[in-house]
């Protein structure tokens, strides 16, 4: 059986980014954002974080377990793409 190969890291980037842009409330850009970037440092606030997580959960058809609720999890479109990508692993398991 063949593994899961889902999206590839660009293209969850720019999946990411269009969820950022629609739901993530930020002060800049997120075309502009670096992957690595602080998305607290570009705007992002608790009440973005939750739209955030439900436009990422809606576009990917993913839940956010209770142990990836934190800052952490959301600081970067880097870790988002690593946490999206362990969830739609998962799923696929």
């Amino acid at each position: 059986m063949a593994a899961f190969a889902g999206p590839s890291d660009d293209t969850l980037i720019e999946d990411i980014r269009a969820v950022l842009a629609d739901c993530g409330g930020l002060a800049v850009d997120p075309a502009r954002l670096a992957p690595e970037d602080d998305l607290y440092t570009a705007g992002l606030t608790s009440h973005g974080c939750v739209g955030l997580m439900l436009g990422l959960e809606e576009r990917f058809d993913v839940e956010f377990p209770e142990k990836l609720l934190n800052r952490r999890t959301f600081e970067s479109i880097a870790a988002i793409r690593d946490a999206v990508r362990g969830l739609l692993d998962g799923a696929a398991a």
